[in-house]
């Protein structure tokens, strides 16, 4: 690792000061922490080219970073810092092994294998989310703390190496959050909707960016309740919990999103 006296690698294991930052998770799905010593001005930090959210806590500056699910654990995750009057750094974060488990579920077929006009549909409606997914929006954030979006048990899904209809399928990126039809859904934190529709998997579905690469999506939903383009504040109605898109039956799938990579949200949601 290397450092220099204006900056050092924190393993955190508890959160920092009030409310900034949930605790360290350095594994392929988790959240690193990098402190950069001093309070001058904002540095620029990027991780696999990308940006990554900045925010001040206890006098320092910290960087948030999404840990790839895909990310070889035997292989550091490597931030660079830029900083206004100083020469770049890199700091090097080690990974732990992630132990994520196997779903088995059963769907319509159609969701398994979908026909061409499906395909076509699905490819474009990919563009629009993961356009939405990877956006950065220049804004000042306090914390990174979410407040539950809906009431209800949260699953331990994150991560886990789904398996539909006897078929193999990438790892599920997100939390199912059990509710009932109709539940309302609020934002966790103030942002600005930058996606919602009807698409093939997901069914209804809200995206909210909330600044810095900060991102949280929605899906399966009964009804939309905001638009496009829309400022939400933290506790306004999004949506309400429904059962379309591929689904087994109702639920919410909520997702957080850092530096473009799927990152599990029970590390940044508040206790219930």
């Amino acid at each position: 690792m290397k450092i220099s006296n204006w900056l050092m690698f924190a393993m955190l294991i508890a959160c920092q000061s009030a409310g900034a930052a949930p605790e360290h998770s350095p594994w392929p799905g988790g959240i690193g922490y990098v402190e950069i010593d001093g309070n001058e001005s904002r540095p620029a930090v990027t991780v696999n080219d990308r940006q990554a959210l900045v925010i001040q806590s206890d006098g320092m500056w910290m960087a948030v970073i999404g840990i790839p699910l895909d990310q070889d654990p035997a292989t550091p995750l490597v931030a660079r810092i830029s900083r206004t009057g100083h020469a770049d750094k890199t700091v090097e974060i080690p990974l732990q092994n992630a132990d994520y488990r196997v779903q088995h579920l059963t769907v319509d077929k159609k969701y398994v294998d979908p026909g061409q006009e499906a395909l076509d549909r699905i490819f474009a409606e990919r563009d629009v989310i993961d356009s939405a997914l990877n956006n950065w929006r220049a804004e000042s954030l306090n914390s990174v703390e979410l407040l539950p979006p809906v009431p209800g048990t949260r699953s331990t899904s994150f991560g886990s190496r789904r398996v539909f209809n006897d078929q193999p399928r990438s790892p599920h990126k997100g939390m199912d959050i059990s509710g009932t039809s109709g539940t309302q859904i609020t934002a966790p934190l103030n942002g600005l909707v930058t996606a919602t529709g009807d698409y093939y998997f997901n069914g209804n579905t809200v995206i909210v960016d909330h600044g810095q690469g900060l991102i949280s999506l929605y899906c399966h939903l009964s009804e939309i309740d905001v638009e496009e383009g829309q400022s939400v504040e933290s506790g306004e109605l999004l949506g309400k919990v429904g059962a379309t898109g591929r689904v087994t039956g109702p639920h919410l799938h909520f997702a957080t999103y850092l530096n473009g990579t799927a990152v599990d949200p029970a590390l940044l949601l508040t206790q219930p």
